[in-house]
């Protein structure tokens, strides 16, 4: 029996999209399995040297579920590369104004930290409203 790896061209004409409503989700769950569609684990031809995963779009990011204390006490930080220009936001803020960055934040930091992880990212669209703009490519419900 040979090894089937799949190419480039083979991986990229296979890609379908998904349609998650984050709605009552956990996001820490919801983030893993965003990442597994992502890296295409859930095929057979799965390679992790090949992009072979799906594109993925998140609605209702702003009704996700966050257990525990994570509201207050996880943080968000970014820097304005200038002296003293780190900034700090807390969950609960940074779901306030921008609840889809919480869930890019925790999708990014499960996929691989590599070119390959950051080309597989640009394949997540993520949306705060029950709308989106890709309903001509027919996108199927993912079941988490």
């Amino acid at each position: 029996m040979k090894t089937f790896t799949p190419t480039a061209e083979e991986a990229k004409a296979a890609r379908e999209w998904w349609v998650v409503d984050a709605t009552g989700q956990t996001l820490g769950r919801l983030a893993s399995e965003i990442a597994k569609v992502l890296r295409g684990k859930h095929k057979p031809t799965f390679s992790p040297h090949v992009d072979g995963g799906d594109f993925v779009i998140v609605t209702n990011c702003e009704r996700i579920v966050v257990t525990g204390n994570k509201l207050d006490d996880v943080y968000y930080h970014h820097h304005s590369r200038h002296p003293g220009g780190l900034k700090s936001r807390s969950m609960r803020e940074q779901m306030q104004r921008f609840p889809d960055r919480v869930i890019f934040e925790a999708v990014k930091g499960m996929m691989p930290k590599t070119k390959l992880g950051r080309a597989q990212m640009k394949k997540l669209r993520i949306y705060a409203g029950a709308e989106h703009p890709h309903t001509a490519q027919q996108p199927q419900d993912l079941e988490l």
